[in-house]
């Protein structure tokens, strides 16, 4: 497997390997586009987009209110599915359930359904792989592949959807295999599909997209106002220590990526999610705390406090192999500090480790 540098934030272009024209991943405005320039009238894009994003159809002889000429020319020259089942399991501890999906170019991919009390998450995946080099991310270890196109991140919940019920699923987030923002336009091609009036199911409210610290993008989707949540894999306010077990630091500082949220939650008017993982003897200590005081008192925000899962199913080397989690009596201390000090801070339960599908250890392992 060809596996680019941690610092490869150019990473390829959309699988664009179809003989038909692809329609899933297309916005309502593309949609409308296409028909107009096969022919037929704008109006019917509206009704394929409501077919395959709210309805979930997968067949166009099940879009009943298009002419039967009109379904048949759809199925000799388009395509819709973009995603294939493989298989699934779920945890026997919580229920939660890892899917493997593949692309029609044969690559795997994962999601996982998260079952909480009041709500259910779907997490999908944007790359297959990464190319961040995370310490603590079993998806970094496996390397990067490929971007996913938005129709194969829209694919992931339309299966889900199918399978776990679609009236099941409260949240999304983009959160699963690769970075979001190196994958940006399909990402934002995604989140315009699942903002639409017409696509029912899941309110903008109820979708976070979760990244390492790509700047310069945080801006950009700001400014898309799609106003979905933001979560920063923040994990260290040290530069020094931020850079050692997340290498784009380097290349996007830590202060950087604070005054980048920091306007998107101004401009959005969202409070910033940092997401941190805890990392025994790394940014477990006293001036941790302290630090994320500083950082957090700048603009609304909070903190999900995550225990570390273990990556021994990706036989690690190096520093990933040294990881070690933060105990549970330390968590709960740590936690404590920051409330007394008005932070908002949740502890995220660990999920689906039997399965290998708790945060930071989905990943599929190639050999070819």
């Amino acid at each position: 497997m060809e596996n680019q540098s941690s610092l490869d934030i150019n990473p390829q272009p959309e699988n664009t390997n179809t003989d038909k024209t692809v329609l899933k991943g297309l916005t309502l405005d593309e949609l409308k586009n296409y028909f107009s320039q096969s022919g037929e009238p704008r109006f019917r894009g509206e009704q394929v987009f409501n077919w395959m994003y709210n309805h979930l159809v997968t067949d166009f002889f099940d879009m009943a209110n298009l002419p039967k000429v009109l379904r048949t020319k759809l199925k000799d020259n388009c395509e819709i599915m973009t995603l294939e089942f493989v298989e699934s399991e779920v945890s026997s501890l919580n229920g939660t359930k890892k899917y493997i999906f593949e692309t029609k170019d044969k690559n795997k991919i994962e999601s996982v359904i998260i079952p909480e009390e009041g709500r259910t998450t779907l997490c999908l995946s944007t790359q297959v792989g990464c190319p961040l080099d995370c310490k603590f991310c079993a998806t970094g270890l496996m390397g990067y592949k490929i971007n996913l196109t938005a129709g194969e991140i829209y694919d992931q919940y339309v299966l889900a959807a199918k399978d776990y019920g679609k009236e099941n699923i409260t949240n999304i987030v983009f959160m699963g295999m690769g970075e979001p923002l190196l994958n940006y336009n399909a990402t934002v091609k995604a989140l315009e599909i699942f903002a639409q009036e017409l696509t029912t199911g899941i309110s903008k409210k109820k979708i976070t997209v979760s990244t390492a610290g790509i700047a310069p993008k945080i801006r950009d989707l700001a400014d898309k106002n799609l106003n979905v949540k933001l979560a920063l894999s923040l994990h260290s306010c040290f530069e020094d220590i931020r850079s050692k077990i997340m290498p784009i630091n380097d290349k996007y500082p830590l202060r950087q990526n604070i005054d980048a949220v920091k306007y998107y939650a101004r401009k959005t008017r969202t409070r910033i999610t940092f997401e941190y993982i805890m990392l025994k003897d790394i940014n477990d200590r006293d001036d941790d705390i302290e630090a994320l005081w500083k950082i957090c008192k700048e603009f609304p925000c909070k903190i999900n406090v995550i225990p570390f899962n273990s990556l021994q199913h990706m036989n690690p080397a190096g520093l990933s192999a040294e990881l070690e989690p933060t105990s549970p009596e330390r968590i709960e201390e740590f936690v404590q500090q920051l409330r007394d000090k008005n932070i908002t801070v949740m502890i995220r339960t660990t999920q689906g480790e039997d399965i290998a599908a708790a945060c930071g250890q989905l990943a599929i392992k190639y050999t070819q």
